[in-house]
C-alpha cells in the first residue's frame, strides 16, 4: 500500500470548476498539480486555498500540444513520484454564431483544448499509472451537459464534448485490467465566470432568449470528490449534475 497522500492533476485549474475542485482536493489532503495557460491564476488558486504551498505544483501548460503536456506530467513525476487522479477539465468555447460563420481556426482551437488536450493528458496519465507502484489510478473527464444535448450555435463545443464520451468509454475499456478507472461528469450551469451571462439571458432552442438558473460551483467540486474517493474497484461511469431548473430535460 502507498501511505503517502494521493496526488491529483487538474487542468483548467486557474478559475471556475477547476479552481473549486483543486480546493476540494486540497481540503481532503491531496497533493495537487495545477495546470492552465497562465501561471498567475494557478498561483492565485493556491493562495486562495490557504494551504502549504509545498503540497501544490503550478505548471503553465497548453494542453492541446504534446510537448507541454509531456513536460507537465514529467514535472508531476519529478515532484511527487506518482499520479492517482487526473481531472481533465480545461475547456474552450467559440462565439455563439451560426456554424457557417465559424472559421477553421476557431474550430481547431476548440478541438485542440477540448478533445486533443484530454487525450494527450489521459495518455500521459495512463503511462504513469501503469508504471507506478502501487499501480493504477482514476481519470475523470469533464463532459458538460453538452455531451448529451447541444445549445444553439455551439457546434465545435458540442462536437468535442460528445467526443469526450467516446474517449471516456474507450479509456474505461482499454485500461480496466490495469486498475485504472475512468468516469465522466456532465455539468450544467455551475456558477463560474463562464456562465455569468446565464442569469441575464442566453439563447434558447426556441430562438428566444431567457434567463437560466445556476448552481453553486461547490456542488460540482463535491461531486468530483465523491467520484475520486471511491476505491479503484468501483467507478461512477457517468454523472450528471445540474441546476435543477435549468432547461435541459426537454431542452427542445
Amino acid at each position: 500500500m502507498n501511505d503517502e497522500p494521493a496526488v491529483a492533476l487538474v487542468t483548467g485549474a486557474g478559475s471556475g470548476i477547476g479552481r473549486a475542485v483543486c480546493h476540494a482536493l486540497l481540503r481532503h489532503d491531496y497533493r495537487v498539480v495545477l495546470a492552465g495557460r497562465r501561471l498567475e491564476p494557478l498561483q492565485e488558486t493556491v493562495e486562495l486555498a490557504a494551504v502549504d504551498p509545498a503540497r501544490c505544483l503550478c505548471v503553465p501548460t497548453d494542453v492541446g500540444k504534446p510537448e507541454p503536456v509531456e513536460n507537465l506530467f514529467q514535472q508531476c513525476r519529478t515532484r511527487f513520484g506518482r499520479l492517482d487522479l487526473l481531472f481533465n477539465n480545461a475547456g474552450s468555447y467559440t462565439p455563439g454564431i451560426p456554424m457557417e460563420e465559424l472559421t477553421y481556426e476557431q474550430w481547431q482551437a476548440t478541438v485542440d483544448v477540448n478533445l486533443t488536450g484530454p487525450f494527450l493528458c489521459a495518455q500521459q496519465a495512463i503511462r504513469m499509472m501503469k508504471a507506478q507502484q502501487p499501480g493504477g489510478g482514476r481519470i475523470i473527464n469533464n463532459g458538460s451537459i453538452s455531451a448529451q444535448a447541444p445549445r444553439p450555435f455551439s457546434a465545435p463545443y458540442t462536437s468535442t464534448k460528445h467526443a469526450i464520451t467516446g474517449l471516456t468509454k474507450s479509456i474505461s475499456l482499454d485500461c480496466r485490467n490495469d486498475n485504472i478507472a475512468c468516469g465522466q461528469i456532465d455539468i450544467g450551469n455551475a456558477a463560474t465566470p463562464m456562465t455569468a451571462a446565464m442569469p441575464k439571458g442566453v439563447p434558447q432552442a426556441s430562438g428566444e432568449r431567457a434567463a437560466e438558473p445556476v448552481m453553486d460551483v461547490e456542488h460540482v467540486a463535491r461531486a468530483v470528490l465523491q467520484m475520486a474517493s471511491l476505491p479503484l474497484d468501483a467507478n461512477v461511469q457517468f454523472m450528471t449534475i445540474m441546476a435543477t431548473r435549468m432547461p435541459f430535460i426537454g431542452r427542445g
